[in-house]
């Protein structure tokens, strides 16, 4: 059995099904960790939703941004985007089933390791340096619950905005929830102290003064940090400092759609199709 790593979708579709055939994975016998962001932005993310999920138990995605808004667009009243490519998703016969699989995803998704190894871990957007693998698994159980309850409507209704943009252990309520999910799901560039900036999504030379990628900062364990979101890292990770993969390729900007096997460290691309804007 092959583990395959893929960076975000965002509605790639026929590149998804030609990274397939290039890796010549067998559903039976192979696995895909995906990176999240399934959807928005390109043109077949009704698609991507229903091939990831027929795919049963040889796929597994992490939640991404886009993901989340997909959600709160169907589920907690959010506005539709200029920018968003989402109705055919919105008004597919088979939507509620989609939207009922996407919001069970995880926020995380771990692995364990060889001996002296450590262990391999999945988010969307990365893991700050202040949270422990164990940490960050109990917050990310916490959103989890969150959206398998009866108030998954409530918080998607609120889940959006910048505050509180740094975690501490006493948050409660809906700005618990909030740095949770902009944690896992939109970091980028952060301070010494984890607070997310919201203001830069460029490459790193476009850090804001006092802030840094947040892979450039130490950690005290060691896990192996596999994360999509950042398509203008285009796979690079200069100035890292613990073990991570940079997983977004920028396939819907049209760049390449992404896959590393897990065992042996190749990666494997294909072409965009389209100049996606």
């Amino acid at each position: 059995m092959t583990t395959y790593a893929i960076g975000d979708l965002q509605g790639c579709h026929a590149e998804f099904v030609a990274l397939l055939e290039r890796l010549d994975f067998d559903p039976r016998r192979d696995r895909l960790w995906l990176a999240g962001d399934l959807v928005n932005r390109g043109p077949e993310s009704l698609a991507c939703l229903r091939e990831v999920m027929a795919l049963g138990e040889a796929a597994t995605t992490v939640l991404g941004n886009h993901d989340l808004h997909l959600l709160a667009v169907a589920r907690g009243g959010e506005r539709v985007k200029p920018s968003d490519t989402l109705a055919e998703v919105l008004e597919a016969p088979d939507r509620e089933r989609l939207l009922d699989w996407l919001q069970s995803r995880p926020l995380l998704m771990r692995a364990a390791g060889t001996p002296g190894n450590g262990e391999t871990v999945m988010t969307h957007a990365g893991l700050p340096p202040q949270w422990s693998v164990a940490l960050a698994a109990d917050l990310a159980g916490e959103l989890e619950a969150r959206l398998a309850s009866e108030h998954a409507g409530a918080f998607l209704e609120r889940m959006y905005g910048n505050e509180p943009s740094r975690w501490r252990d006493d948050l409660e309520g809906i700005d618990r929830l909030r740095v949770i999910v902009n944690t896992f799901t939109r970091m980028r560039f952060i301070d010494a102290e984890g607070r997310l900036d919201f203001t830069t999504k460029e490459g790193l030379d476009s850090a804001p003064p006092g802030f840094a990628p947040w892979f450039q900062y130490p950690r005290a364990d060691d896990p192996w940090l596999l994360f999509g979101h950042w398509a203008a890292l285009q796979g690079r990770l200069p100035g890292c400092r613990i073990r991570a993969e940079a997983l977004d390729t920028g396939c819907v900007w049209g760049g390449r759609l992404t896959a590393l096997n897990l065992a042996s460290g190749e990666r494997v691309s294909v072409p965009s199709r389209r100049g996606h804007s």
